[in-house]
């Protein structure tokens, strides 16, 4: 288990890794189509779309978790 401290940063970590992964397959086999390369294809877009999806999780849950905090009661 992980002390209590590192929730935040476990939550950005885990929600850019889940949302990355999930949409780069998609959208990569919806693009290309699965064949012999799709993999190939798959990893070098995640290289990429991995670190983008943990600095736009990292700037936005913050703004978004206050939203939530202001419409619910």
């Amino acid at each position: 288990m992980f002390p209590k401290k590192y929730s935040k940063i476990l939550f950005i970590f885990l929600m850019g890794l889940g949302m990355s992964l999930l949409m780069t397959l998609i959208i990569t086999y919806i693009n290309t189509g699965y064949d012999e390369l799709y993999l190939k294809r798959f990893l070098k877009a995640w290289s990429i779309s991995l670190p983008v999806a943990m600095i736009v999780t990292t700037i936005v849950a913050p703004i978004i978790e206050k939203f939530v905090g202001r419409i619910t009661k």
